[in-house]
């Protein structure tokens, strides 16, 4: 099983260099970003958890430009964008970005995209929430364009652009993994299982007995395309602080845990992260690496 962790990393929480080399030295495979470009303070839409709104949203770091500082202080650890808001971006940007990330880390970007639940923050960047889905397709299959062509245009009913050199191109071949968030619907596996390696569930937000039968359905997806179902891997965030859960994950067929860490000091942060090393060394499953 790998393990990772997620963090909302904002201007006063722990450094990002400091937490990316205590991750490291804890063995866990990854660390995850999230990303709001900003928060309306309008407040139309409702927190996807249902309650106040955490102060950490407001105050969240640029994903890959932190994920650089933290590719900078280690050597092994992997880097995820958990999730960047696609659909709210250029995607002759986000293509460039996540390959120099790529490109300069040694090949350890694992790009986590989702659609987002803040609908007035959708708004300011021009993106009506209706078709967020599709435009987010377009985007990401624009990308992986850019990521594998040497010579690359995209004519889609959103994205357009005529053909293009970009470099440098991701030291991973075929660009880096495609993991998407979501709950896990029919139309979202549908499109997991068209142009992404994975999904990312939140279990906070999601019945957990479940699971087992999303699983399934995400692999009659993927085999619908032509697929083996194990071309698309889950990764599970949000456990909680039982080994057993880490036990259930793997016979799930899970291939990835990501804990969630408080947007804290440096002492909460390394206090909690030394807690998740605990209970996975009590779950008697080792810890793997990419």
């Amino acid at each position: 099983m790998k393990f990772g962790v997620h963090i909302f990393a904002t201007d006063e929480s722990i450094a990002v260099d400091r937490l990316a080399r205590e991750v490291e030295a804890h063995g866990f495979e990854s660390l995850w970003l999230p990303e709001h470009t900003h928060i309306p303070t309008s407040r139309e839409s409702e927190w996807y958890r249902g309650q106040e709104l955490p102060r950490a949203y407001l105050r969240t770091l640029d994903p890959f430009v932190a994920l650089t500082v933290a590719a900078m202080a280690t050597t092994t650890l992997r880097l995820g964008s958990g999730i960047c808001l696609i659909a709210q971006h250029d995607p002759l940007i986000v293509a460039k970005q996540v390959a120099t990330l790529d490109f300069v880390s040694g090949g350890r970007v694992l790009f986590g995209a989702g659609l987002g639940w803040n609908v007035e923050e959708m708004r300011d960047h021009g993106v009506d929430p209706a078709t967020r889905r599709s435009l987010a397709r377009e985007k990401i299959l624009a990308m992986r364009g850019l990521w594998t062509h040497d010579e690359f245009g995209f004519e889609g009913e959103h994205v357009r652009f005529e053909e293009s050199w970009q470099w440098p191109k991701p030291c991973q071949l075929g660009g880096p993994p495609v993991i998407l968030g979501g709950r896990g619907t029919a139309k979202s596996f549908r499109h997991i299982a068209e142009y992404a390696d994975g999904w990312l569930p939140d279990l906070g937000m999601m019945r957990r007995e479940r699971l087992a039968e999303q699983i399934d359905q995400l692999g009659d997806a993927v085999e619908a395309t032509g697929r083996p179902r194990d071309a698309v891997k889950v990764s599970a965030q949000g456990l909680g602080r039982d080994p057993q859960e880490i036990i259930d994950m793997v016979e799930l067929g899970v291939d990835r845990c990501v804990y969630l860490l408080p947007s804290g000091t440096t002492d909460e942060v390394l206090a909690d992260l030394d807690d998740i090393a605990r209970v996975i060394t009590t779950s008697g499953i080792e810890q793997e690496q990419s």
